[in-house]
């Protein structure tokens, strides 16, 4: 297996909880999300959502489509999400929030593992593609989000901040 490990930071100029709200509903991402094309639950999980199970697929620039399954594992309201994800990539996300004025700070740790055997393969050539393709996808994200919170700036780094 390949590992990697991706930070993402969105400086979202827009109140905590609609953010929090619109990263936590996984299953909404498809609707604002480009490149998410599937998001099918599995569990809804408790009250809190932790326990939420889905099943995911992605596409972004390079020819292929990547499906795992994400669950919530713990949850601090307004504060943190922890999922792990299993399938076609395997390991753990943590995503953290904070409002500072008028900003909200997303930051999105993913350490993964691909378990396709082509991917393995041709990650000690391609692995800058496979960076350069996620990145790709959670600029999307960001952009997808901007459009959802009615045009809200969305600023975005690879530079962790937590």
């Amino acid at each position: 297996m390949t590992t990697f490990t991706f930070i993402t930071v969105w400086q979202v100029e827009a109140p905590i909880e609609p953010v929090w709200d619109a990263l936590l509903h996984m299953e909404s991402w498809p609707a604002w999300w480009r490149g998410v094309e599937q998001v099918d639950v599995l569990s809804p999980g408790d009250a809190n959502r932790i326990g939420f199970r889905s099943r995911q697929v992605w596409k972004s620039k390079l020819p292929y489509k990547l499906r795992f399954e994400g669950s919530i594992t713990r949850i601090v309201p307004l504060e943190r999400i922890e999922i792990t994800s299993e399938g076609e990539l395997q390991g753990s996300g943590l995503m953290r929030f904070r409002n500072t004025g008028k900003v909200t700070t997303f930051q999105y740790d993913w350490n993964v593992s691909t378990t396709e055997q082509w991917m393995n393969i041709v990650a000690p050539i391609a692995k800058p593609f496979f960076s350069w393709n996620h990145d790709i996808i959670m600029n999307w994200g960001a952009e997808g989000l901007g459009r959802k919170l009615g045009g809200a700036k969305v600023a975005t780094s690879d530079k962790g901040v937590f």
